[in-house]
């Protein structure tokens, strides 16, 4: 097929582009569908060549191919519950031509959490302390304090359901090498309930806020830490989003056309 002719439609899904063209991403029509949160996650990470890094709750695998767009020399695994959302995930793999950077496997957080994948890990290429980042976009609401979305897709992905955040943070702890980087973005409002469960386990955290607007609270956070560290919490000047008028800021358009999210 010609490079200037989209494939038909297909039903159930649409080939959406992120990055100003540059991936492509098959992803489902109704339900869960990706907005500018793992794209601006992806853009904040800085992952040298070679890096092994782990995506955790992938879906479709937004985060991956952002970031393999701007580090196309390390190597994405992907640990994605919904078997469906992990075969789009190999195939948007393939259709951007990194399959050999990018492998999703089908597998729970909460089993790589307790280590009750056995002889799956080695199959899963999920070796406990293995990983020099983990990045996630978890679910964003607590288990029984949300409406309840009917798609499962959504629901999925919006609601805690097998893992909560701390089974999250955990699975990352578990994941990572010593000195990993672990970068998760997370509604602003549960700051204080993520920290809570970054002590301990890890430190250097840096909390990156999105504003929406000069002068509008910040409804998301970006937050990266580093596994077994003792540096101090920074907090960073963060970045706005849209201008005064409505368009994207500079920052914001440069982290979403494929660049690096610059603190302002």
């Amino acid at each position: 097929m010609p490079a200037n002719i989209s494939p038909p439609p297909e039903p159930g899904l649409t080939r959406d582009t992120l990055l100003d063209g540059r991936v492509v991403l098959w992803q489902p029509a109704e339900g869960y569908r990706a907005a500018i949160d793992p794209v601006l996650l992806a853009a904040a990470v800085e992952a040298g060549a070679g890096a092994k890094v782990l995506d955790l709750g992938c879906g479709a695998g937004t985060i991956a191919l952002c970031l393999l767009a701007r580090c196309p020399k390390i190597s994405v695994t992907g640990l994605e519950i919904d078997d469906a959302l992990a075969a789009l995930a190999r195939r948007n793999a393939a259709e951007n031509g990194v399959s050999e950077n990018f492998q999703t496997y089908q597998g729970s957080v909460a089993a790589l959490a307790g280590g009750s994948l056995a002889g799956e890990i080695e199959a899963f290429k999920i070796e406990a302390g293995s990983f020099d980042i983990v990045v996630s976009n978890p679910p964003y609401l607590e288990a029984g304090r949300a409406s309840l979305s009917p798609d499962l897709g959504k629901r999925t992905a919006d609601v805690e359901s097998t893992a909560d955040l701390e089974t999250w943070i955990g699975a990352a702890s578990r994941a990572l090498k010593p000195k990993g980087a672990l970068a998760l973005i997370h509604r602003a409002d549960r700051l204080d309930h993520i920290l809570a469960l970054l002590r301990g386990r890890f430190g250097g955290i840096t909390i990156h806020p999105l504003w929406p607007k000069q002068g509008v609270p910040a409804k998301r956070v970006i937050i990266q830490a580093r596994k077994g560290m003792a540096a101090p919490t920074r907090l960073e000047p963060g970045t706005v989003l849209h201008q005064t008028d409505g368009p994207y800021t500079d920052a914001a358009r440069i982290a979403l056309s494929g660049g690096a999210l610059k603190v302002d």
